[in-house]
């Protein structure tokens, strides 16, 4: 398994993940029609860095960090994770979060902040916390779940920068 800088090149492999995990609704606060070109201005123009997850020559999960808040916010960032339906279970999430968090401090980020975490997505949820994030703030019934209707969204939030 390899993590590498995401290129205008793999887009095409990117948008099937993508679009799979948008299209359900549960997880995402994007539009479940979200078109192509605006899936890609999301995940691959608009945020700082993308990368994706290969093996074999295929792309089997994707993450973006960018910054959260300008200003005097700018020391904390964002990212987003994706795993293909047919690498999951496999750690990549897991090994998507850790390289993430070497890439925030090389990249001057002292926090890492999830701002919109599904109350039902238990296994991000495990995930982040098994990684040291803490849930800072819950919003209630600020997440239109497909199936369960308006369920809390979860702030998530974990301090990067080691003591000196």
């Amino acid at each position: 398994m390899n993590i590498r800088e995401a290129t205008q090149a793999d887009w095409p492999a990117i948008w099937p993940i993508f679009h799979d995990i948008v299209s359900t609704g549960d997880t995402y606060a994007y539009k479940v029609d979200t078109t192509k070109e605006q899936a890609e201005a999301i995940w691959l123009s608009a945020p700082r860095k993308t990368y994706v997850v290969e093996e074999g020559g295929a792309i089997l999960g994707t993450y973006y960090i960018k910054t959260n808040q300008s200003g005097p916010g700018s020391h904390i960032c964002n990212c987003g994770y994706m795993v293909s339906s047919a690498a999951r279970g496999k750690g990549l999430a897991t090994s998507m979060c850790e390289h993430s968090q070497t890439i925030a401090l090389e990249l001057g980020y002292k926090g890492m902040q999830f701002n919109f975490v599904a109350s039902s997505n238990k296994g991000a949820i495990s995930l982040w916390n098994k990684q040291g994030f803490k849930t800072v703030g819950r919003l209630p019934g600020a997440f239109n779940h497909p199936v369960e209707g308006y369920i809390d969204a979860l702030v998530m939030f974990k301090w990067l920068e080691q003591p000196e």
